[in-house]
C-alpha cells in the first residue's frame, strides 16, 4: 500500500449549500468550536469573578446604594419612634401611679 502524493488526497470541493467562506475553511467545525469554548470560558469568568457579560449591561451601582440606605434610615427611624411611644407611656404611667398615691386630704 502506498500513500499517494498531497495533491492526489485533496479532496474536491463539495458541492453543498454551505456559504464559500465555510466551504473555503477546511476546519469550519474546529473554528466554530474555539469560539464556542471561547465564550464559555468568558461567561464562567464573569460569573466567577461577578463581573457583568460586558460593559454596555452593566447597572451602575449608586442607585442600588441610596435604595439601601433609605430603607436603613426608615428602619432605624420606624424603631427610634417606636421607642419614643413606649417611652412615653412608661412615662405616663409612673405619672399616674404617683398621682394615685398621692395621699388626699379628707374633708
Amino acid at each position: 500500500m502506498t500513500d499517494a502524493p498531497a495533491s492526489e488526497r485533496r479532496a474536491e470541493p463539495e458541492t453543498d449549500d454551505a456559504p464559500l467562506v465555510m466551504r473555503r475553511t477546511g476546519q469550519s467545525e474546529r473554528y466554530v468550536l474555539q469560539a464556542a469554548a471561547l465564550r464559555r470560558r468568558q461567561l464562567r469568568a464573569a460569573v466567577l469573578h461577578g463581573s457583568a457579560r460586558s460593559w454596555r449591561q452593566r447597572q451602575p451601582l449608586w442607585p442600588a446604594a441610596l435604595i439601601g440606605a433609605i430603607a436603613v434610615a426608615l428602619i432605624v427611624a420606624a424603631i427610634a419612634v417606636a421607642g419614643a411611644f413606649e417611652q412615653q407611656r412608661q412615662q405616663e404611667a409612673e405619672a399616674e401611679a404617683s398621682a394615685s398615691t398621692v395621699v388626699r386630704p379628707s374633708h
